[in-house]
C-alpha cells in the first residue's frame, strides 16, 4: 500500500445536510423540523425540568426542612493527624494547609479526638472537641481558640 492508494474508511466522512432546499431535496419545507410548535422555531428548547406541561417532578415532591445561608462549615483534623509535626511545635491553620491536612476555602478548622497523640503541641484552631482538647493537655500541650 502507498500514500496515493489509502481510502477513508467506508462510513467515516458524512456529507452535510443541506436542509430547506426545496421538497425535491429531501428535507425541504420543514426542513426536517415538523409542523409548527416550539421546536419547529429558531432557538426553540424547553426550558430546564420543562415537562410538557405536566406538575415537574421537582414541584411534585415534598419539600422538608431548611438550609442555613449562613452555615459555617469546618474543616476537620483528627489527634492522629497531628503526629506528622515536630515534638513542641506551635501549629496554626497555615501549618495544616501546607502539611496537607487541609484545604483553603473553610470556615475554620476543627479538631476531633479521634486517635493516639504522641507529640506535644501548641494547637490553634477555631474549635476543639472535648475529648481532643483533654488528649492535648495530657500530653503535655495546649490548646489556643483563634
Amino acid at each position: 500500500m502507498k500514500l496515493h492508494e489509502l481510502q477513508a474508511a467506508e462510513g467515516s466522512r458524512h456529507v452535510r445536510k443541506r436542509v430547506g432546499r426545496g421538497t425535491s431535496a429531501g428535507q425541504g419545507k420543514t426542513s426536517g423540523r415538523g409542523q409548527g410548535g416550539l421546536k419547529q422555531r429558531s432557538g426553540g428548547k424547553v426550558r430546564l425540568g420543562f415537562e410538557g406541561g405536566q406538575t415537574p417532578l421537582f414541584r411534585r415532591i415534598p419539600k422538608r426542612g431548611f438550609t442555613n445561608i449562613h452555615r459555617k462549615e469546618y474543616a476537620i483534623v483528627n489527634l492522629d493527624d497531628l503526629n506528622v509535626f515536630e515534638d513542641g511545635q506551635t501549629v496554626n491553620p497555615a501549618d495544616f494547609i501546607e502539611a496537607g491536612l487541609v484545604k483553603k476555602g473553610k470556615a475554620g478548622i476543627k479538631v476531633l479526638g479521634n486517635g493516639e497523640l504522641e507529640r506535644k503541641l501548641t494547637v490553634k484552631a477555631a474549635k476543639f472537641s472535648a475529648t481532643a482538647k483533654e488528649a492535648i493537655e495530657a500530653a503535655g500541650g495546649s490548646c489556643e481558640v483563634i
